[in-house]
């Protein structure tokens, strides 16, 4: 019998100097994949709005409350991760130009990374986490490859 869907917030935290504020996961018994890199945010619970969720999960965790005009909606989706157990009601989001030394991580251990860096830490990424930035990517590729075409057809 397979686990209950898990509906979860999260986020893509995005620094002031451009870089992502992941988190390494605790290596404890009973958290959901210890040791591996994931993003900041949790569980909804009833009746929870998922902007309201991330409100508090990041509050929680890195001891910042967000206005919601500042969550920039990305994703929302129902997938199965990894195994057939791990399914996911999510709903992902992005907050830029966020001073990153002014938080305070109080799960796991802060991870800054360079978007250059990022393939090379998909494999140590959680499956859901590895999806939601491999999208956020592909998101932020795409409006600057328009722009280029659109200026390279200008001069043409």
């Amino acid at each position: 019998m397979s686990d209950p869907v898990r509906t979860v917030s999260c986020a893509i935290i995005v620094g002031t100097c451009g870089r992502l504020l992941l988190q390494q996961r605790d290596d404890i018994p009973g958290i959901i994949h210890p040791g591996l890199i994931g993003l900041f945010g949790g569980h909804r619970e009833a009746g929870e709005a998922p902007e309201e969720c991330l409100q508090r999960e990041l509050e929680e965790e890195i001891g910042q409350r967000f206005p919601r005009e500042r969550l920039e909606p990305l994703l929302s989706l129902r997938a199965t991760f990894g195994t057939p157990d791990a399914s996911y009601d999510m709903s992902l989001f992005v907050v830029r130009n966020v001073a990153l030394d002014t938080l305070r991580v109080m799960e796991g251990q802060p991870l800054i990374a360079e978007r250059a860096a990022l393939p090379s830490l998909y494999a140590r990424m959680t499956p859901a986490t590895a999806f939601a930035v491999r999208q956020f990517v592909m998101n932020e590729v795409r409006p600057a490859d328009a722009r280029r075409q659109a200026e390279g057809a200008q001069q043409q």
